[in-house]
């Protein structure tokens, strides 16, 4: 019996979560009551407060939950692109998956324009740093290790490639989007590939 209320606990969480990402998606944050997240859930506002102290608390699980299923398909893109004919294919494939979900709705919406005024731009970039910086010091050491980078500049050249593509992020997430993805990839790949020639 205490298996099964866990397992029902743990369905109403996951409900309550698939409520409030659609909701945050298609809405906006300040657009979205509590009491429209439960409904759409199909539950109560006790449940809800029953994991979720506050709405804010919920936006950062879903927020933290995209963030993480684009890190996944960003590894997954990098490990199917390897090549021993270019040393720069994996990463740019996990960066070119990061463009990609910068032009979802989804995406664009809860990390991109919601996410800096929700948890305000200092957490956003700490949140956002945790979770990418990873990803892109093992790419610039991988590109070290092949004697494209120096390995003095592992560490300031994944800072400044995890801004760059933040930066193009936020870019396509903006009133005023006058940069396409593909273009953004183009340009980033030819930074890049530049860095060669700094070594």
């Amino acid at each position: 019996m205490p298996k099964r209320t866990k397992e029902q606990a743990a369905e109403t969480r996951d409900t309550l979560l698939r409520a409030a990402r659609e909701l945050f998606s298609n809405q906006g944050f300040a657009n979205t009551s509590l009491a429209a997240v439960v409904a759409a859930a199909g539950t109560t506002k006790g449940a809800l407060f029953h994991y979720f102290s506050s709405k804010e608390v919920l936006f950062l699980e879903v927020w933290t939950a995209l963030q993480v299923e684009m890190d996944a398909a960003a590894r997954q893109a990098a490990v199917a692109a390897r090549s021993r004919s270019d040393p720069y294919a994996a990463f740019l494939a996990g960066c070119r998956v990061y463009l990609e979900w910068a032009t979802r709705p989804d995406y664009q919406t809860v990390v991109l324009i919601d996410g800096p005024s929700v948890l305000g731009m200092a957490r956003w970039h700490e949140l956002d740093f945790q979770l990418g910086m990873d990803n892109m010091t093992r790419g610039a050491a991988y590109l070290a290790g092949q004697g494209l980078l120096p390995e003095a500049s592992i560490r300031p050249a994944a800072v400044l490639l995890q801004a760059a593509l933040n930066g193009a992020g936020f870019a396509l997430a903006s009133s005023y989007r006058d940069v396409t993805a593909e273009e953004l990839f183009a340009t980033f790949e030819q930074i890049l590939r530049g860095l060669k020639h700094s070594a």
